[in-house]
Order: structure tokens, then C-alpha cells, then sequence
């Protein structure tokens, strides 16, 4: 299936992934693309507020990893951003948590990592209008 959404901003790119979420309830990753500034880490700030974190989100650009604690769930945001070869992906365990039944995971840059998603991945691609605050966000899943 394929959808495409345009948000107008920050607050309608959060509320697009709180959406999204409960549309696809049994979906539990999601692989984030799209250029720097794009939405990616707004995104999965609406996923979070959706699952009830109350800690503050930002990029794991550094740590790489980001884990959140939420009723019943958690939320693990990688930003795979500084990662140049599949191999460090793998050594991150990052298969070990999308398997994990009870985690959501958000992964910016995940084209990183496109050979190892599974089927089930709901993939959506960040697309800004010429700099401006609107986006296209392109989603797809199986």
C-alpha cells in the first residue's frame, strides 16, 4: 500500500505520525529517508507523543540510539546517519530491537540499512518543498 501526505509544518508532520500509528496499530517499524532538515526527527516526535513519552525527543545523531520509555512500549530512534557500512548497522542490534514485541522503532537514514528491513517495515520518504515548512511524506508498506 502507498499514501502520500503533505504537512504543512512541524505540527502537522507530528500529528501525520501520531495518524499513522494508530491507522497501522500491528506496525512496529518504521524507516525514515529524506535530506537533513526534512521532518525525519519531527516525525518521530509524533510518534512518540502518540505512544505517551513525555521525555523530550531529539536526534541521535551522536549517541546513535535512543531509547524512550512509554506505557506499555518503547520507543528506539536511531539516527543512522554517521553509519558508512552496513556491518556497523548490524552491530548496533538494531534487528534485535524491531523484533522485540515490545518496542516501536524509528530509524532516520534508514537507506543505511534497506538490505536488512524486513517486510513488514513501513517506510516513508521526506521529500521538503524547496525549503520551505510543507513536506511530502511518502509512505509505503506491505
Amino acid at each position: 500500500m502507498n499514501r502520500v501526505l503533505d504537512t504543512a509544518g512541524p505540527a502537522e508532520t507530528r500529528a501525520a505520525a501520531a495518524a499513522l500509528l494508530r491507522e497501522l496499530p500491528g506496525r512496529r517499524l518504521y524507516a525514515l529517508t529524506g535530506d537533513l532538515g526534512s521532518g525525519k526527527t519531527c516525525f518521530v516526535q509524533g510518534l512518540a507523543a502518540a505512544l505517551g513519552v513525555t521525555a523530550p525527543v531529539t536526534s541521535p545523531t551522536y549517541a546513535l540510539i535512543q531509547t524512550y520509555a512509554a506505557p506499555g512500549v518503547r520507543l528506539v530512534h536511531a539516527d543512522l546517519y554517521r553509519i558508512r557500512e552496513l556491518s556497523e548497522a548490524i552491530e548496533l542490534g538494531l534487528e534485535d530491537e524491531w523484533r522485540d514485541p515490545g518496542a516501536v522503532v524509528a530509524i532516520e537514514w534508514a537507506e543505511r540499512i534497506e538490505p536488512l528491513l524486513p517486510p513488514e517495515t513501513v517506510r516513508v520518504r521526506f521529500d521538503p518543498d524547496d525549503g520551505g515548512p510543507r513536506r511530502r511524506l511518502r509512505i509505503d508498506w506491505e
